[in-house]
């Protein structure tokens, strides 16, 4: 079995969700559209033309997913709070029903014992603020501002653990360059824009949960994979570069002083408009960098393809999940070592890390997946020999709690601890989920003796 002693008395066990991929309910107690209801609903965007509309049906059933959390022995659940039941129209008018959702759900968690820890903004943009010109405009990093203030205020004396953006390259590069996630845009100038003005948001926020409670732990999460050269040719060994520069430096470089990578500006040519004190703002001090780890990418030049003229190779051999992502758990380690070396982060945590496999359930109601079960155990591992190597690592949120609407990919994906039958809505933890309770009460029972 992988050594995990490493891993500090106080490491915090999780698991974490997103709003829109498992709430449903998207048109009760006075919520709006999002940008990726419009997106799911739109032909040929989802695959099987699936939507968020109903999910995991967890805004009726949360009681019953609180109930598997204390099951799978959590210490801290991640989840996202969904903006267009806070202020449906994104502007404007809050809606209290909304809060109260998250309000119940909070004080549930903690009188069972499960730190909440709140993420502002899982990609589910109003469309009312869509359509006043979404990301690309300044106006929506002020208005995303207003929001983080409002909800702050009313969760803030309870919920002290927050991120203010999760993934913002998928909002910026895979909504607006690839066109692959809502909005579903393809221009660069937009995407860089958008990629800017998340920052503004992501300062804003930050000032305006100070300014609620001054007790807060404030971080942001990003999605970064090691960009390797697929050959030693040098055009591969360049466009490694630009693709690190696009997958990783864009997004952490700002938000640690340093500006916007220049290779990288002069790549996209398109001018971010700065204003005074945006850079400031940007890189106030972090309590905690959160760190979304799924695969490597091993890069091979791309001149007639878009920015960053780069694109990934697939190794022979090399064992995939169903996403079609490669496995491989050094990568995480490294990326980890890269946070504290390069960045000088005093505080990371894991805040997704999962696979996606093709379950069955047994004729025995069970769900079997040894091999998202062994993925969790390398994972865990290359997360222990990072603190060997010095990596101030408090914690680990499994992605995902439950099976949920994955996105462009519709339910077909899953990568839960928890199976869900999504016509029955029935749970059933899986194998691996079994698993990762078994790795919880261990580590608990040495850090009691420990003490």
């Amino acid at each position: 079995m992988n050594d995990l002693s490493a891993l500090p008395a106080d490491f915090l066990w999780g698991a974490a969700t997103a709003a829109y991929q498992i709430e449903g309910a998207v048109d009760e107690d006075g919520r709006a559209p999002s940008i990726w209801d419009t997106f799911s609903h739109t032909p040929g965007k989802v695959a099987g033309g699936d939507t968020g509309d109903v999910a995991c049906d967890h805004y009726h059933r949360w009681q019953e997913d609180l109930g598997l959390m204390k099951s799978l022995g959590l210490d801290t659940y991640r989840f996202s709070v969904a903006w267009p039941r806070i202020i449906p129209q994104g502007s404007g008018a809050v809606n209290q029903a909304g809060l109260a959702f998250y309000d119940r759900l909070v004080d549930a968690l903690l009188e069972a014992g499960i730190t909440p820890n709140a993420t502002l903004y899982h990609w589910d943009l109003p469309q009312a603020q869509q359509d006043r010109g979404g990301w690309p405009e300044r106006e929506t990093a002020e208005r995303f501002g207003e929001y983080a203030a409002v909800v702050g205020q009313a969760l803030g004396d309870r919920v002290k653990d927050w991120a203010t953006l999760n993934e913002p390259l998928c909002s910026a590069w895979i909504g607006h360059l690839e066109g692959t996630m809502a909005p579903g845009w393809t221009d660069l100038t937009a995407a860089v824009r958008a990629s800017y003005h998340l920052h503004v948001g992501h300062g804003l926020a930050m000032q305006a949960l100070r300014a609620a409670h001054g007790d807060l732990r404030i971080g942001i999460v990003n999605n970064l994979s090691p960009c390797l050269p697929a050959t030693d040719r040098e055009a591969d060994i360049a466009a490694a570069r630009r693709a690190d520069g696009h997958t990783n430096r864009w997004w952490l470089d700002p938000i640690h002083g340093r500006g916007y990578p220049q290779d990288m500006l002069d790549l996209y040519g398109v001018e971010l408009p700065v204003k005074d004190g945006d850079m400031e703002s940007i890189a106030a001090p972090l309590d905690w960098l959160g760190l979304n780890y799924y695969f490597p990418q091993y890069i091979t030049d791309d001149p007639t393809g878009q920015a960053p003229y780069a694109k990934m190779a697939y190794r022979p051999g090399v064992p995939r999940t169903a996403m079609d992502w490669e496995v491989d758990a050094d990568g995480l380690e490294s990326l980890l070592v890269r946070l504290a070396e390069e960045y000088g982060a005093r505080k990371v945590f894991v805040t997704e890390n999962g696979s996606a496999y093709r379950d069955v359930v047994g004729a025995d109601g069970q769900v079997d997946d040894p091999e998202r079960t062994r993925y969790l155990e390398d994972h865990l591992a290359a997360c222990a020999r990072a603190v060997k190597r010095g990596v101030p690592l408090a914690g680990y949120f499994a992605w995902s709690l439950l099976d949920n609407f994955e996105w462009a990919y519709g339910y077909d994906k899953r990568f839960g601890l928890v199976h869900v039958d999504y016509t029955t809505q029935k749970r059933t933890i899986k194998g691996s989920g079994r698993r990762y309770a078994d790795i919880v009460a261990a580590h608990r029972r040495k850090a009691r003796r420990a003490a």
